[in-house]
């Protein structure tokens, strides 16, 4: 171009490219009223399957909105789009409802990452073998933490009841309350049915100790599979991933995979005394920091006061307060 040419130029010629704008973007978000409520019943892979209120079974994605916000077996959610649950459909889900109980665990006692293992359920199922395996009370006592801590009610199921007596493992638990359930392998387990009649409990326990039978028995069309006990005691693990599976009763039951360590990491000894109405007051008066263990651990703790009153209830809870501290005698 000649410098005529450029002369003839003015500012309409030349192209200039618009910039970002100003405008500050907005956080609202869309409310959703549409919105149609559904529990979530299983994940794997960025994919949570939930059951709506109308009986369908979806396939939802986590919108985009709702960032790395968690949703675990048993959430109650909020979900838009296709929810009719036709093959190759998607929803989205766009809400995460307040949850009513937490049941979470750390891989071990050191590990500050808590995994939420199920949400909004009312009770928690510890599935113990009183033979084959044999029974570890550090890990009932750990899950008696999680389930104080979470919000749940702990039942203790007994399997096996055809191999040995549960005389010994209960009288440990006497002073707790805890409701117990035994099993036998050539027994329909009624009374433990009738306990998950019209409530969402979640089966937890180690690999081999007949949590999967007893889910095939409590859910005919489950097929969990099923696996038997290594020479050292340990089962191997059968199921690989939470699910909660309808009852034909009403209500649903989570199976959980088996689990090899149960941290409680996540938990401080005031959650565990706030599940004992008769210790909690007094133990507000305790030293700061206090574990309330007692001397020697816990010098000037108040507990040791209440001894005359209520001995095996306080070691019931001094046993639960070892777990969490990691002084028991607990072995994956």
């Amino acid at each position: 171009m000649s410098k005529q040419d450029w002369r003839k130029l003015d500012e309409s010629d030349v192209r200039v490219r618009p910039g970002k704008g100003t405008r500050p973007r907005s956080k609202r978000r869309p409310e959703h009223a549409d919105a149609e409520s559904a529990m979530v019943i299983g994940v794997d892979r960025g994919r949570w399957t939930c059951a709506m209120e109308s009986g369908a079974v979806v396939t939802a994605m986590r919108a985009r909105e709702l960032g790395r916000t968690p949703v675990v077996v048993g959430d109650q959610v909020g979900i838009v789009g296709d929810t009719s649950g036709q093959p190759d459909t998607l929803a989205r889900i766009v809400r995460v409802e307040e949850r009513t109980s937490v049941l979470r665990r750390t891989a071990d006692d050191t590990d500050p990452f808590e995994r939420v293992v199920v949400a909004n359920a009312s009770q928690l199922i510890m599935v113990v073998a009183l033979a084959d395996p044999p029974p570890r009370t550090g890990f009932i006592d750990r899950c008696l933490v999680a389930a104080y801590a979470g919000g749940l009610e702990p039942v203790l199921c007994l399997t096996k009841a055809d191999l040995a007596s549960a005389d010994d493992l209960l009288a440990l638990y006497t002073e707790l309350d805890v409701p117990v359930i035994v099993t036998r392998f050539d027994e329909e387990p009624a009374e433990l049915r009738a306990r998950l009649t019209d409530t969402v409990s979640c089966l937890i326990g180690h690999s081999g100790v007949g949590k999967s039978t007893l889910v095939n028995k409590l859910v005919p069309d489950a097929n969990r599979a099923v696996g038997v006990v290594s020479g050292v005691g340990k089962g191997r693990h059968t199921s690989t991933q939470a699910v909660a599976l309808r009852l034909p009763g009403g209500g649903w039951v989570v199976d959980t995979p088996g689990i090899r360590s149960f941290g409680l990491a996540h938990i401080t000894p005031d959650d565990i005394v706030k599940a004992f109405p008769d210790f909690a007051e007094a133990a507000e008066e305790c030293p700061p920091g206090c574990g309330h263990l007692g001397a020697p651990e816990d010098p000037g703790c108040v507990l040791d006061e209440l001894v005359p009153d209520a001995p095996g209830r306080l070691t019931s809870l001094r046993r639960l307060l070892a777990s969490r501290a990691g002084l028991d005698d607990y072995t994956d």
